[in-house]
């Protein structure tokens, strides 16, 4: 299968880190830690994505180098992008940023809450 990076629009979502960077295994037996083709480590950081309907999901996101972000920061991901990849009949999507920078960043303003739909009489 051939990978193609899909781009993903962050502009609408709010994104906070729930585990801080750690380095990324090829293999948990061995501690064998994985690198990028140009032999840097890969750190891998779970991150919970809310978006504007308040729906969230946990995902883990790839990057190097080390993002210097903790526990419980709002971030934004910079050119996230997934790959879909197969393996042995199970699929899914991997995704990795070029790097991080703290939602507190200039130019940056967290997605507004939606508003509370308005009831009527005939919605009663």
């Amino acid at each position: 299968m051939r990978t193609i990076p899909i781009p993903v629009d962050v502009s609408k979502l709010q994104i906070t880190c729930v585990k801080p960077p750690k380095p990324r295994l090829v293999s948990r037996d061995t501690g064998e830690i994985k690198r990028d083709k140009d032999g840097n480590v890969m750190y891998e950081l779970t991150l919970l994505i809310e978006d504007e309907f308040n729906r969230m999901e946990l995902v883990k996101v790839t990057t190097t180098p080390e993002p210097q972000i903790t526990a419980g920061e709002e971030v934004i991901p910079v050119n996230l992008v997934g790959y879909v990849w197969e393996q042995a009949g199970r699929w899914g999507i991997a995704y990795r940023a070029a790097s991080f920078l703290p939602a507190t960043s200039a130019g940056y303003h967290a997605p507004a809450a939606p508003a509370a739909p308005v009831r009527t009489g005939a919605d009663l």
